[in-house]
């Protein structure tokens, strides 16, 4: 008797074994021959097929998956490096505000700025961006490595690819790259905001700043401000990743390319900078105040209690957001930046490899 159609269609795949008893078909059949399927063996045959592709395959995905994930580490670096270099003598004038009851004004930063180069020189301007480096290359590495695994994960998981995710799986994504990247290397955040505000005689090197806090401290002292960065992390690395990757997938569908230009991508970054700091921004100056709260004269006091204290002592709006407005000028050219010379490096070096 010939074949019929589905089971000629299935090929080898579908053969059953000559000591499979004719009154009890294989699991294969048993499993493709469900009621409901309509063309249930053909579509079970292409299952079976693509099933086996992807077995013999994973030895050289595993090499492409590792090949990606030291690509998103090494652009991460690089972005990370670039961006808060860049930035970083605004970042530590708002820093400087942050953690005092100075009143913030854009005429008082820049005053700050210029007496700052007249009485210690032009790279005292940098002071605190070799601990900044320290952190920051290790965090933008596992920031956008992570997020790119995350992205994977959650697309298969919700049927989609990283780039085409849905908009909750895509905040999602961005808030766990964060959160990871922070949990890994909070100590070094911590050490780089106490140089930033306190003389070179007080800290000569990152490693005196730790040898410092362990002895005068405690070691505890290093997650001192971690419950702030966390919750401040969560809205602002979603919101940014989320804001960056939606504005890309709007570019692509509107205007017919598959990849933005450089300009357009600073452009989309800084957008998601402003987005990001802007909705965690209060969070920020707490976790600062609590950092430096053994240098500077605060209260070692928790979150709330910190909260309560500035909003008291300086008001809700000129406390809690006081700096915000060099955030507005910071935050975009750094985010940008940051974005941009990620997505760049990966284009270039999936050229390199291919």
């Amino acid at each position: 008797m010939s074949p019929g159609p589905e089971a000629g269609e299935g090929g080898p795949l579908l053969t059953r074994s000559p000591h499979t008893p004719s009154h009890s078909p294989g699991p294969s059949l048993a499993i493709l021959s469900r009621p409901g399927m309509g063309n249930g063996v053909k579509e079970g045959a292409v299952r079976l097929r693509e099933d086996a592709e992807a077995v013999l395959s994973s030895p050289v995905s595993s090499k492409s998956d590792h090949r990606q994930v030291l690509s998103s580490l090494l652009s991460g670096a690089l972005a990370g490096a670039l961006a808060k270099t860049a930035v970083a003598p605004l970042d530590r004038t708002k820093i400087i505000f942050q953690v005092s009851s100075k009143r913030f004004s854009a005429k008082e930063a820049f005053r700050l700025l210029y007496f700052t180069y007249l009485n210690e020189g032009f790279l005292s301007l940098w002071r605190g961006n070799s601990a900044t480096m320290v952190r920051v290359v290790p965090y933008a590495a596992i920031q956008f490595s992570a997020h790119e695994e995350y992205k994977r994960v959650l697309g298969r998981y919700y049927g989609f690819r990283g780039e085409a995710l849905p908009p909750w799986p895509r905040l999602l994504a961005g808030a766990l790259a964060g959160t990871t990247a922070a949990s890994l290397t909070y100590p070094l955040d911590l050490v780089r905001a106490r140089m930033a505000v306190t003389p070179k005689e007080m800290y000569s090197n990152i490693f005196h700043v730790f040898i410092r806090i362990s002895r005068e401290e405690g070691l505890r002292t290093l997650y001192h401000g971690f419950t702030p960065t966390v919750l401040g992390v969560i809205p602002y690395a979603g919101l940014s990743f989320f804001t960056y990757e939606t504005l890309k997938s709007l570019h692509r569908e509107y205007s017919g390319r598959r990849q933005p230009y450089p300009f357009e991508r600073m452009i989309f970054g800084a957008c998601a900078g402003l987005i990001g700091q802007s909705a965690s921004y209060p969070l920020d100056v707490v976790r600062r105040r609590m950092q430096t709260a053994g240098v500077t004269g605060h209260p070692r006091t928790s979150i709330a209690r910190t909260m309560c204290t500035i909003v008291r002592e300086e008001g809700a709006v000129r406390g809690l957001y006081k700096g915000l407005s060099m955030n507005w000028l910071k935050g975009p050219i750094a985010v940008g930046i940051s974005f941009t010379t990620f997505d760049l490096m990966q284009i270039l070096l999936r050229r390199l490899q291919s």
